[in-house]
């Protein structure tokens, strides 16, 4: 009854995302500026291409744009899994253009255009913290202020809610762990020797998460869970996001098995706290965006420069762990703040951010579209 709904949402949502990123958030991301905080370059994204831009070693500015475009509507998509199936369409749009022009580029800013994260030594190949704990914090705001769903605690007991098509959730994975292969070998922005490198270590990274959290699932629950074997490859791709340039292969397979074990305790430890998070969201992109971040500072080598290690176990040192604590914590603080006065401003513009209890006990695709995801559902269960 939600299924329109939440497909509306990741559609549009990444047409908002481009659109914002045009018109101010690139600026604000890779502009200019010299204090490793803010950065501004005009509004619309519009640069001269000329014949020695396209020939040029370097990266072609569109080519550019179109990239670290997709990153900001990952940012948004992952903020839509945690409040889905309770949040008003209009209101998740304006905020998907807020944290897309605004909150993500100047954030983004402090490390990928040379800002104080990144002068301090902090490394985030391809956004572990940057992209995926974002999205995740700013959503869990969200999820926070909306509260649980109708039916999810009764009695006090958590009640669990199953997604209606495992075979699409299965098929969003897949498609997801290949898109994985531009998303990381992809920010290394260039097609040299090192590109295949990073694509093994983030199939190592999915492999070792899905085994992870597999093994946990079945002990925990006595059966292999399909929905943890899911989550757990995306866990693994997120844990091994931040440091695929930086881990050696046995390194981001046993992050991404890491990262597999703790989205399982993860899910079981919002439920008790009260927070709804429908799909995962939050364990998989929050508490492994931390866990990846964190993760170089442990094992992590600088594998593309002169292959000495950068953390702690390898004799690099307690620096780096510190510098990558240092990052996450940055990274949630602006999230959380920019975030909670992004959504109590929305809401007190537009009479709050949660559907009325009539629409979400009937569904979403009927109270906010007008419409059914399949023909005759809703006259079927009423």
């Amino acid at each position: 009854k939600n299924a329109v709904n939440i497909l509306s949402k990741n559609l549009f949502v990444f047409a908002l995302a481009v659109t914002a990123y045009w018109f101010i958030g690139y600026s604000l991301m890779y502009g200019d500026g010299d204090n490793g905080w803010l950065y501004f370059g005009g509004l619309f994204f519009d640069p001269t291409v000329s014949a020695e831009t396209i020939t040029d070693a370097g990266l072609v500015p569109t080519v550019d744009f179109l990239f670290q475009s997709a990153f900001a509507g990952t940012a948004a998509t992952i903020v839509s899994g945690l409040v889905a199936e309770r949040i008003k369409f209009g209101e998740f749009v304006i905020f998907a253009l807020v944290l897309t022009a605004f909150i993500y580029p100047i954030a983004g800013s402090w490390q990928w255009n040379g800002g104080w994260l990144s002068e301090m030594g902090f490394i985030d190949f391809a956004g572990s913290s940057i992209v995926h704990s974002v999205g995740a914090w700013a959503g869990l705001v969200g999820a926070m202020l909306l509260g649980p769903r109708i039916g999810k605690y009764v009695g006090g007991k958590v009640q669990a809610i199953p997604g209606h098509n495992m075979s699409i959730a299965t098929l969003g994975a897949l498609i997801l762990w290949i898109g994985w292969y531009g998303f990381n070998p992809g920010s290394q922005l260039a097609m040299d020797q090192w590109v295949p490198y990073v694509a093994v270590t983030t199939t190592l990274g999915a492999a070792g998460g899905a085994i992870g959290a597999t093994v946990i699932s079945t002990i925990t629950s006595k059966k292999p869970d399909l929905t943890m074997i899911i989550n757990g490859i995306l866990a693994g791709l997120v844990s091994v996001t931040a440091g695929c340039g930086n881990l050696t292969l046995m390194g981001s397979w046993v992050a991404g098995a890491v990262g597999g074990i703790i989205v399982v305790f993860s899910v079981a430890a919002l439920d008790s706290a009260g927070i709804d998070d429908p799909v995962g969201a939050f364990s998989v992109h929050g508490v492994c965006g931390v866990w990846g971040t964190v993760v170089i500072g442990l094992w992590g080598y600088d594998i593309q420069g002169d292959g000495s290690g950068l953390g702690l176990l390898v004799g690099g040192g307690i620096n780096q762990l510190g510098i990558q604590a240092v990052g996450t914590a940055a990274y949630a603080i602006w999230t959380l703040v920019t975030c909670f006065i992004a959504w109590k401003v929305i809401g007190g513009l537009f009479g709050g951010i949660r559907v009325t209890e009539q629409e979400e006990t009937e569904g979403l695709d009927i109270g906010e579209h007008g419409m059914e995801a399949y023909a005759g559902f809703s006259t079927i269960n009423n």
